[in-house]
């Protein structure tokens, strides 16, 4: 049984988007290990062709950030876009989790989550920290409109 929860565990992680870092700039310089800098990354929406999200999220440098024990901090931007003809994979759960970056060793990443606003026939991506910050978590949204064709939703 827990062999079975295991795998189901790892294939919907497996569905999830990975994302391409695009680029970065340094904001502060570290004299061991790497520099403090925000890095841009890019992903392409997994259900949906067509459409790529942009995240931007500051990334800790210094010696815990070269071995990995540093902590980023909460704060980040998404702006998804269409960047091709858009053509739906499949029908869309009205939410569903697309993308999950470590920001942390353990217990903190930034996730965006795909909402689907049936009324407007447009996508909503909204993007968050999973580790509360002063009560709540921070946040972003984008949304990308769809014409010429309806928004396929799972019933």
């Amino acid at each position: 049984m827990k062999a079975a929860a295991i795998v189901v565990t790892l294939l919907s992680l497996a569905a999830l988007s990975h994302a391409e870092e695009i680029g970065s700039v340094d904001t502060a310089f570290q004299w061991i290990g790497p520099d403090h800098k925000i890095v841009v990354e890019a992903f392409d929406d997994p259900s949906v062709n067509g459409v790529a999200c942009y995240v931007s999220r500051a990334k800790t440098g210094g010696l815990s950030g070269a071995v990995g024990l540093a902590k980023d901090p909460s704060r980040f931007s998404v702006a998804c876009r269409q960047v091709g003809q858009i053509k739906f994979v499949k029908p869309l759960p009205k939410q569903e989790e697309v993308f999950k970056q470590g920001a942390s060793l353990v217990f903190k990443h930034v996730r965006v989550v795909r909402i689907v606003d049936v009324k407007r026939n447009a996508l909503t991506y909204l993007s968050y920290s999973d580790k509360l910050v002063d009560g709540s978590p921070d946040n972003a949204i984008t949304a990308v409109a769809v014409s010429g064709q309806a928004i396929p939703v799972k019933p």
